[in-house]
This record gives C-alpha cells, sequence and structure tokens, in this order.
C-alpha cells in the first residue's frame, strides 16, 4: 500500500507542478494593472542594466541615471531616450512636457518583456535624420572615433528635443546655424523642403531659440534696431545729406510719424540722444527684400528674403546682422502655410513702388528651432560635420578650424 501511495504521489507530480505555476501566474499583476511605481521597481528587478546599456549606444550618458540608494530613475532614462534635454539654447517659447503616455507604455511593454530595441523604436524619434544619425553613431564607436561620436550624440539629443517640442505640429522648421542652411519637415520628421540660409556674423551671432512661427508679412519695412541705426545708419546719414532717401529709409518720431530730416537736430544726435527710429520703405531695396516670416521672441529675430540673393552662392554665409535670410522665401511661406499663400512668380514681380504690408497669420503654429549643430545627415544618409564659427567648442570635443569652410561628408 504505501509503494502505491508512494507511485501515486508521482503520479500526479507534474500536476502539482502546472498547479503551482498556474497560481504564481494568477497572481501575477497586469502590468497595465501596476501603478508606475510598481513598473519602475518591476523593471529595476528585471532589466534596468541593459536599459542602461541600451541607452550609452544612442547617445545618453548612462552615468546620469544610475541608480540612488536602490532607487533608478526609470521614467527620467525613458524620457531621456525619447525625448531628450533641453540643448544649449538662449531662448525657449515654452517648454512642452513629455508625452507621459508614452512613457507609461513603454514602461508597460519592459515588464512584459518585450525586447527594448522594439520597445526604444516606439518611444524614439521616427525622424529618417536622427535614425542615420543613431546608425553613424554606433558605427563611430566600433571605430572608436570618441570625439566626432559625440559631435554625432549631440545632434541625436537636439532632434530628440525637437520631437518633444513639436508634439502635434504638422510641420516644423529647423535651421542649423552652424551649418547655414534651413530644412522644412513634416510631422513624420520627412525632409520637405530644404535651402541655404544667411546667418549671422561671429560678432552678431544668431541666438539659438526654440520658438514658433506667427505670421507671413509680404512686403515688410525694416524697422531698423537700435544698435544697427546708432552704430551705423546714423553717421552716414549725418554724413551724407542723401543717403536715407537715396536708401529710402525714412525717419520715425515716438508717435509713428515720418519726420522731415531737415527738422532733426543732428547735433543732439551727436551726443547719442537720437529721439527717433529709421525704417526703410518696402519693395526689392529693403533689406528684408519682399517677404519676412515673424517668429514669436523677445530679441527682434526673424527669417526673411534679402535684397542680396547673390550671397546664397557663397559657401562663406555668415555675414548678416543675427536674423536669418532664407534662399526660397515663398517656398517656405507656402509650405509654413499649408497651402500656396503665394504665387509662384511672387518674386519676380516688378516692385518698383512701394506696396503697403500685409500681414498673413498662420492658421496653426508652426515650430521654428533655431540651432547649433556640429553633426547632421543629408537625405542620403551621409554623415556631415559643420566649423564652429562661434567657437563655442562642445562639453566632450572640440573641433578646431582657424576658418568658416562649408560642410564636409566623411571620409570613409
Amino acid at each position: 500500500m504505501q509503494m502505491l501511495s508512494g507511485f501515486g504521489k508521482t503520479r500526479y507530480l507534474p500536476l502539482l507542478i502546472l498547479f503551482t505555476l498556474a497560481t504564481m501566474q494568477s497572481c501575477r499583476k497586469d502590468p497595465k494593472e501596476m501603478t508606475n511605481e510598481e513598473l519602475a521597481g518591476e523593471i529595476t528587478k528585471k532589466n534596468y542594466d541593459k536599459l542602461l546599456q541600451f541607452s550609452k549606444e544612442v547617445g545618453v550618458d548612462p552615468a546620469k541615471f544610475e541608480p540612488k540608494d536602490g532607487i533608478a530613475p526609470v521614467y527620467a532614462l525613458l524620457e531621456e531616450i525619447g525625448f531628450g534635454h533641453k540643448p544649449a539654447l538662449r531662448f525657449v517659447q515654452k517648454k512642452i512636457a513629455a508625452d507621459t503616455a508614452v512613457l507609461r507604455a513603454a514602461a508597460e511593454e519592459l515588464v512584459e518583456g518585450k525586447a527594448i530595441e522594439k520597445v526604444m523604436e516606439r518611444l524614439e524619434p521616427v525622424f529618417p535624420v536622427y535614425n542615420n544619425l543613431k546608425v553613424n553613431y554606433t558605427r563611430l564607436l566600433k571605430e572608436q572615433k570618441y570625439d566626432s561620436a559625440a559631435f554625432v550624440a549631440e545632434s541625436m539629443n537636439a532632434y530628440r528635443w525637437i520631437h518633444r517640442q513639436a508634439k502635434n505640429a504638422p510641420r516644423f522648421v529647423m535651421v542649423n546655424i552652424r551649418g547655414a542652411y534651413l530644412t522644412a519637415m513634416d510631422s513624420a520628421g520627412k525632409n520637405v523642403l530644404t535651402m541655404r540660409t544667411v546667418v549671422g556674423k561671429s560678432d552678431t551671432p544668431t541666438p539659438t531659440m526654440d520658438t514658433y512661427a506667427t505670421s507671413i508679412v509680404t512686403h515688410p519695412y525694416w524697422n531698423v534696431p537700435k544698435s544697427i541705426a546708432i552704430k551705423e545708419i546714423l553717421p552716414k546719414a549725418m554724413s551724407d545729406g542723401e543717403y536715407l532717401s537715396r536708401n529710402r529709409i525714412e525717419i520715425i518720431d515716438t508717435k509713428g510719424q515720418v519726420v522731415d530730416p531737415g527738422e532733426v537736430d543732428w547735433e543732439a544726435a551727436k551726443e547719442n540722444k537720437f529721439p527717433y527710429r529709421f525704417r526703410q520703405e518696402t519693395g526689392e531695396d529693403n533689406s528684408l527684400g519682399l517677404l519676412k516670416v515673424e517668429i514669436k521672441n523677445p530679441l527682434a529675430i526673424y527669417l526673411h528674403d534679402t535684397n542680396a540673393r547673390y550671397l546664397f552662392k557663397s559657401d562663406q554665409r555668415w555675414r548678416s546682422h543675427g536674423c536669418v535670410r532664407v534662399q526660397r522665401p515663398t517656398d517656405l511661406a507656402n509650405y509654413m502655410a499649408g497651402t500656396q499663400l503665394l504665387s509662384s512668380d511672387f518674386m519676380t514681380e516688378p516692385d518698383t513702388v512701394s506696396t503697403p504690408p500685409k500681414w498673413h497669420k498662420l492658421k496653426v503654429r508652426v515650430p521654428v528651432f533655431l540651432l547649433y549643430l556640429p553633426a547632421d545627415c543629408n537625405e542620403k544618409g551621409d554623415l556631415l560635420y559643420f566649423p564652429d564659427i562661434y567657437k563655442r567648442g562642445s562639453p566632450k570635443a572640440r573641433l578646431t578650424l582657424s576658418k568658416a569652410k562649408p560642410a564636409s561628408k566623411e571620409e570613409a
């Protein structure tokens, strides 16, 4: 009887094991029912080390996200991988919060045991340029070109930041000051429009910023910034009585009225008490050309056409007082408006007389990023490096070029 009893126990052992496993499985909480803290705890125990390793492979510094006192900053790391941190920006109109629903979904999938690479694919930017930078970053690490990899990592973070800030926008515009070009992208980061720009000189640099376009102005006035008025226009006007009329520049008082130059006390102006401002009439001779894109910022910076379009042929395009001159203003305006706001022959229409400015308010906000990227990829996926025009260096590597040069394709 004892033998039969032992045999019976052995016979039912597999069933007992299956029952135990089923009981354990039924007790395990569904990740979708877990709190954020519970999800973070599970990830910390199971695969946080692998997550840190992945972050290193995409240009994120894992040292910033090491666990402290047994607590791992899981969501901070996920946010960094998906949405980056603020680059060196002089002005940010508004920081957008990371999409917590997306972060939560990534955490749930990690707890469910899905592959980290697949989960991160849905978290990171889908921009083609970001993916190309990522491929090149991996290659540079394998080749132990760590200085070059640091530049690429800096640009990857900038695109992650764009991913955060351009949330739900149907289109956005990025100007790389360091490369003197503009790229307009759709919501998926696909390049729709690319053009050359003329940006600030080293002594009047274009400020980095994260903002949005508000309106398109056709036939804009050029309201001369005070610094340019005092340092450049005023001395010429005082030494040459025909300078203002020849350049179609008006003198405007504090009430917005045009003042006859003959009524101005030029002697008082010598004492730096010039109580007026200068405004250039509209037209092709206007320094802003025929079109201006107004962007929200307190620094009087905007994108605009120019009456010196020959400069776009040059590789030395760091020539402005800080604003951004664009090579194809009509195309840019139509893209920002999301419709054909201006006809294709707008720039070729005769403009021999002053036409009053006209404001075209954009129906949706179009994010505009003025960045200082050390590296980027073209549409073919080629990795390009750009000279450090303003000699700002890098926190991890320094690109030493004695003279501004055009973008250079990396040597194989």
